[in-house]
């Protein structure tokens, strides 16, 4: 089996490398360039996709129709997974043109050159939680309406249609998998779990004093990307193709994570965080909560990693990336200068 994965560089490209690797498959990851140096390579060397023989990296640019129809026809590939995006939702304020040309144009590109080109090809597209944007339900399933609030939840809605579309109307292989927020060690440091774990490492390395944040009452539903890639080839691997929501149903707020994460290093965060208006979005979602069930029953799907582990997980992992050895750190009581990890 052969998979293609657009956006390999990002968190859940280089798990679902990893995953689709050990389950025997040839995997050729793309992004829109290479890189000059390896930076934008560091997850999928740090889950050890880059030194597997079965995998490859390549460029294609989704927004680009010639740049997908000459990786298309290329090869044959059985699967695709559609990673790409501008996947943060404050910069798409910013940039929506920018945001719709990678989310949605991109989507559609892939989806007509496996049309013509490929057409046994099975095709999922990332779609996500911020679809459903102001919800009017306690949990959102895979029948709850969508509101999105941002550029980014207008475009991933778009391409959610498309997908549906595509299926229904060409016979296509075509899924999307509706993801809640997901996180972990290789989460981007602009999103806002990896943006305190990192601000928790530097606090404790003395790097910097404080963290500064938008609203802290925003409720999500967050699981670990290493088990939602799971359900996405769960998804792959069906007779036929339907859409999914992929959560753990409970929700948690962004002080719930503040809490976790200063705790596990015996500091209050209180002493630690400060407000900024500059980073309240124009129009926010206060709540988001997934109702799984559908995954449950018919994919058989469960989140394994709790939520307080993964908030731990990551500050474990941002304190050693700033030169403090965790184990060293607790052992000696909390402080910095003995736990160097130099």
């Amino acid at each position: 089996m052969h998979a293609l994965i657009t956006g390999v560089t990002g968190q859940d490209g280089a798990y679902l490398s990893a995953l689709l690797l050990g389950e025997g498959y040839q995997v050729t990851g793309t992004s829109p360039r290479r890189s000059s140096d390896n930076s934008n390579l560091r997850r999928l060397m740090e889950v050890g996709a880059l030194e597997n023989h079965k995998f490859k990296y390549d460029t294609m640019d989704v927004t680009c129709a010639s740049s997908v129809d000459a990786m298309i026809t290329s090869q044959h590939f059985d699967v695709i997974y559609n990673l790409a995006a501008q996947s943060y939702v404050a910069e798409s304020f910013v940039s929506p043109l920018a945001t719709t040309q990678i989310n949605y144009n991109g989507v559609l590109n892939l989806l007509e050159s496996i049309k013509k080109f490929s057409r046994e090809t099975r095709f999922y597209q990332a779609s996500t939680s911020e679809m459903f944007g102001l919800v009017d339900c306690e949990a959102q399933n895979e029948d709850t309406k969508f509101h999105p609030r941002s550029p980014y939840g207008v475009a991933k809605c778009a391409a959610h249609y498309a997908v549906q579309n595509y299926r229904e109307a060409y016979g296509m292989y075509a899924c999307s998998g509706i993801l809640f927020n997901h996180e972990s060690p290789h989460r981007g440091i602009e999103f806002v779990t990896r943006k305190i774990t990192d601000g928790v490492a530097k606090i404790v390395s003395k790097q910097r004093m404080d963290i500064s944040l938008g609203t802290l009452d925003s409720q999500r539903d967050w699981g670990h990307a290493r088990d939602y890639v799971r359900g996405m080839h769960m998804m792959m691997t069906q007779d036929r193709p339907e859409d999914f929501v992929i959560a753990t149903g409970v929700t948690h707020s962004v002080r719930d994570v503040l809490e976790i994460a200063f705790s596990h290093v015996g500091l209050d965060y209180r002493d630690y965080v400060e407000q900024d208006a500059r980073y309240m979005r124009p129009s926010d979602v206060p709540i988001l909560c997934g109702d799984p069930s559908k995954a449950r029953s018919k994919l058989g799907w469960e989140p394994t990693v709790d939520f307080e582990d993964m908030i731990k997980e990551m500050v474990d992992f941002d304190l050693f990336r700033h030169n403090v050895d965790p184990l060293k750190y607790f052992l000696t009581g909390g402080s910095a200068d003995a736990a160097a990890n130099r």
